[in-house]
């Protein structure tokens, strides 16, 4: 077996290529979201489609090492909160602008993955993904104890109303998101096709094998976990601006945790492309729900779509699309 941390799988040039015309393509998605929830003309259209492209954030961030490397993580929670905390605590010491928060959260974020892998990633399965949700359980026990960002009573922030260039500030928020979004799902895309990508497929079908093969399986695992974090840390960043009141409750929400590792497993989490599948879906029912009966039924829909997938389609959209596919070409 060659070594496939080192072999390049496919050119590079057309690697390339084929990552511009992707960004290309959500970039033209991405404009005419928003020309046309200009269109609608109300902040809670942009609210909706917030919420939505965080999800398509937050499921393709947990797929790179939850599906990728096959190490799933419930800590998903401990990363986002980390995004959430960075901003509260820059918006009460700092006062700096959103844009120039998000690089800081990311960089909090990829350093508590890249220590939670140097502690965790010796373990494996059920106890790996324990470790994980243990590490969101102390945070979440650290920050209610936490006066100086409200502790348990919870803090508020104020943004204004307006954005220069942007109108209201809502939709600021939404193209902030939409970016987020978009540079979450090129890191996976990259990553997937890649050297590392390589390396974590083959961790995933066997660790053993790879790490005879000559895989480096802790450099494969300490780049998925950082990167990973990092990308949950961002997600969170804008979070506290999107509520303006952060509490624990809502910084460890269940729904963020439940979401990001149900939207890439109904979608598919063997390629990029299945957690965006499965995020735009689940959560335009969720939104949906919201409108039309309560949204105490978002977790309940996840719950029943994901029974019904694991049972149906346990390789998730991609993966049932892909084996008709297969299915009619023989």
């Amino acid at each position: 077996m060659k070594n496939v941390a080192s072999t390049p799988s496919v050119n590079w040039r057309a690697t390339a290529r084929s990552g511009l015309i992707t960004a290309a393509v959500c970039v033209a998605i991405g404009v005419a979201l928003v020309m046309a929830l200009d269109f609608a003309g109300t902040d809670y259209a942009f609210l909706a489609a917030y919420t939505i492209l965080q999800f398509v954030a937050l499921a393709t961030a947990w797929n790179i090492l939850g599906g990728y490397a096959g190490y799933v993580n419930f800590g998903v929670a401990a990363f986002y909160a980390v995004g959430v905390y960075t901003s509260v605590v820059v918006y009460k010491t700092l006062q700096w602008p959103l844009l120039f928060t998000i690089p800081l959260a990311a960089l909090v974020a990829g350093l508590l993955g890249l220590g939670m892998g140097y502690l965790t990633l010796r373990l494996r399965g059920v106890f790996f993904s324990i470790a994980t949700l243990a590490l969101s359980v102390v945070l979440n026990t650290l920050i209610v104890n936490w006066s100086f960002v409200g502790g348990s009573r919870g803090v508020y922030i104020i943004h204004p109303a307006t954005m220069p260039y942007f109108g209201s500030y809502a939709r600021y928020l939404l193209i902030v998101m939409l970016l987020i979004a978009i540079g979450s799902v090129l890191v996976a895309r990259y990553i997937e096709r890649s050297w590392i990508g390589n390396g974590l497929a083959a961790l995933k079908d066997d660790e053993l094998a790879a790490e005879c093969a000559g895989v480096p399986s802790m450099k494969m695992k300490l780049i998925a976990t950082t990167v990973s974090g990092a990308l949950l840390g961002i997600v969170g960043a804008p979070f506290p601006y999107f509520v303006t009141y952060i509490d624990p409750a809502s910084a460890f929400s269940l729904s963020v945790a439940v979401n990001a590792i149900a939207m890439p497993l109904i979608g598919g989490t063997a390629t990029w492309i299945g957690p965006v599948i499965g995020a735009l879906l689940l959560g335009t029912l969720q939104q949906v729900a919201t409108v039309t009966i309560s949204s105490a039924l978002n977790l309940l829909i996840v719950g029943v779509l994901l029974v019904i997938f694991v049972s149906v389609a346990p390789n998730g959209i991609v993966g049932f699309v892909k084996n008709i596919w297969e299915r009619k070409r023989k």
